[in-house]
Formats: C-alpha cells, sequence, structure tokens
C-alpha cells in the first residue's frame, strides 16, 4: 500500500522559512493534483495549499504569497516552501492527493499562525 512520508517540519526563528516535504513510497500517476493540509490543535485539518496535474496552484488566503507548493513527478515527491512563517500554535502538515486520498501519513510538525 502506498505510503505518504512528510518531513521538513521544525523549530525556525520568527519570520523564517522551513520546506516541507512528502514523498509517496509507490509511483504516483502524474495525473493526480496534490495538497499540503494543516492541522492545529483542537481544530480541523483544512487545505492551504493545492496544486493540479497541470501544477496550477491555490492558497488558503492565510498563507498566500508567503507559501509556494511545487511538486517533483520524477521522484514522487510534493514541496511546501513556507516563508515569513508566524508563531502562534503549532500545527502538523499533512500531504495527500486531491482526489481518491491515499491513507494519510504521520504528517511533520510546525509552529504556524492559528
Amino acid at each position: 500500500q502506498v505510503q505518504l512520508v512528510e518531513s521538513g517540519g521544525g523549530l525556525v526563528q520568527p519570520g523564517g522559512s522551513l520546506r516541507l516535504s512528502c514523498v509517496a513510497t509507490e509511483v504516483i500517476k502524474s495525473v493526480n493534483g496534490w495538497g499540503w493540509y494543516r492541522q492545529a490543535p483542537g481544530k480541523q485539518r483544512e487545505l492551504v495549499a493545492s496544486i493540479t496535474p497541470s501544477e496550477v496552484t491555490n492558497y488558503a488566503d492565510s498563507v498566500k504569497g508567503r507559501f509556494t507548493i511545487s511538486r517533483d513527478n520524477a521522484k514522487n515527491t510534493v514541496y511546501l516552501q513556507m516563508n515569513s512563517l508566524k508563531f502562534k500554535v503549532t500545527a502538523i502538515f499533512y500531504c495527500n492527493l486531491l482526489f481518491s486520498p491515499l491513507p494519510w501519513g504521520q504528517g511533520t510538525q510546525v509552529p504556524v499562525s492559528s
């Protein structure tokens, strides 16, 4: 079964940057769209960035202009570049397909604004 492995989270200075990575353990067809999701304590998981097969990107208003999603189909990897990070609460970031989601990975923890 395909597994999703997120990494790249951790401590960073206010205003700093992090780059998250998500690797699928098996080949994912490039026709799939991907999303990065954020879940803060006590809140539902929310979609913050997405990328379509044609690499059209969309972002939640709260991260627009600061986050950038990208993909490398050859490496079965999706990235989330996060700049100008704000600290208020810690959230866990997950990746998954936009449609027909795979089993969720463990996620990677990042301090972000709520």
